[in-house]
This record gives structure tokens, sequence and C-alpha cells, in this order.
């Protein structure tokens, strides 16, 4: 199996797209350390690899560092991370003209400032172990503008994509690569509100040229893809993953 003898370290794999990717590469014989300020999941697989979960707010640089220490102790290495934390409030996210900019700061701590944390942290172990890969997740969001703005979430995640670009190039020589997946609509718990309204998510699928909304499945073969020796001349760029929906007019 790819993931075999790596170890993968997964924020946001609680829930929703982060979930899916651990499930993913337990299933591919990977050892994943699944960090998330949520409870542990039960519908995780039973094996070939292995998972330690923990329960971390990473926004506080102190226990992101405790969480890789402790990584690092159980597996005794790390090999690839995944950033696939972050928050979309449509309840309080809104224009930046406007916005409560307490609730901007804790959209970008979260969202953002959380990257720097997991990185900072983790690369050095990469290096010791000759390399490795880095997923993060952004949004086709921060390509276009909205209607309904959701700006802080917007900006926060285009500086995702900018963060990744800069360490793709500090890294390559240690044969580090950092790339970027931009989801489009996708089923998962930060969309609840299709769940409460069928015929909006039905709009939507309607748009998408594929004809469907993504699934959470979807985006972690992508992320798959990208961390395997598949992908290994491809570092400092943003893989599309939306039905198609940034091709149309």
């Amino acid at each position: 199996m790819e993931f075999q003898d790596k170890v993968v370290f997964v924020t946001g794999s609680g829930g929703g797209i982060g979930l899916a990717i651990a499930q993913a590469l337990i299933r591919q014989n990977a050892s994943v350390a699944m960090i998330d300020v949520k409870a542990q999941p039960d519908d995780l697989p039973e094996g070939p690899g292995q998972f330690l979960y923990l329960k971390c707010d990473l926004t506080n640089d102190e226990m992101v560092k405790a969480a890789v220490q402790t990584t690092i102790e159980h597996f005794g290495a790390i090999h690839h991370l995944v950033n696939g934390a972050g928050v979309l409030w449509f309840e309080k996210d809104k224009s930046g003209l406007e916005i409560d900019l307490s609730v901007w700061d804790q959209v970008f701590d979260i969202n953002l400032k959380s990257m720097v944390h997991t990185t900072r942290h983790v690369v050095p172990h990469m290096r010791d172990a000759g390399g490795g890969a880095m997923v993060h997740f952004s949004t086709i969001q921060c390509l276009r503008g909205d209607a309904a703005p959701q700006d802080a979430y917007q900006a926060s995640k285009a500086g995702v994509v900018a963060y990744s670009k800069s360490l793709a190039i500090q890294l390559g020589s240690a044969g580090i690569r950092s790339n970027v997946i931009l989801p489009g609509p996708v089923v998962s718990p930060m969309q609840a509100r299709w769940e409460r309204d069928p015929s909006a998510a039905k709009a939507v699928a309607d748009v998408i040229p594929l004809g469907r909304l993504g699934r959470v499945e979807d985006m972690a073969e992508a992320c798959l893809f990208l961390l395997s020796d598949r992908a290994a001349f491809i570092s400092g760029t943003e893989l599309i993953v939306d039905g198609g929906l940034m091709a149309l007019p």
C-alpha cells in the first residue's frame, strides 16, 4: 500500500473532509495522528493502519507543539501534513465593511494561523524523515467574490494559498512538497444548511457541470494523490476539485 510506514499528521480530522482523509489513509496502512478540537468520532476503520486521536486547539501554539511531540513519541516520525481544519461561520462572517473584528480575528486564527503553528512544529520532523508532502485546504471562494460575502473566510483561505507557495519554495531543497486543494461545494458538516434545505442543495448541484455536489471522499482521493509519490514533481500549486464549476464563464 502506498502509505505503508508513513506517518501523517491530519488536522480537522474529527469530521467532514479531514475525517474522510484520515479514514482513507488508515485503509492505506498509514499511521495517522488525528488532530481536532472535537471529540473522537465513532466511525474509524479498524486498520490495517493505526491512528492516534488527540484533542487540540490549533490556535494554541503550545498545544500544537505538544500534539506533534506526542505523535513523534507514539509513531517515531512524521512524513506528511494535512491542514484540513477550518471554519465557515455563515451567521457571523460577512462583509469586511461590517464584520465584528473579533470574529475576523477568530476566523484567521483557525483557518490560517493554525497552519503556521502546524508547519513550524511538523517541518523539522519532515526534514528528519528525509522529506515528505503537505496538503492544505483552501476553497474556490478565494478565487472569486460572492453576493453574500464571507470575507474573513475567503481572505483567510487566500492566505493559505500564498503561504503554501512560500513553503514550497523554502522547503523544496529538503524534499518537502507543499500544495493546496481548493474544494467546490461539498456535502459536509460545514454545509449542514443543505440538509435543512434540500432544494438549495439541488440548486447548487444543478449549476455544477458534473451535475452533483462534491463528496468528502472526492477531496480525500485528491489529497492522497498529492501526498503520494505519484505527485512527486508537483509542488507550489493548487488543485481545484469542484466538478467543473470554476470553468463556467
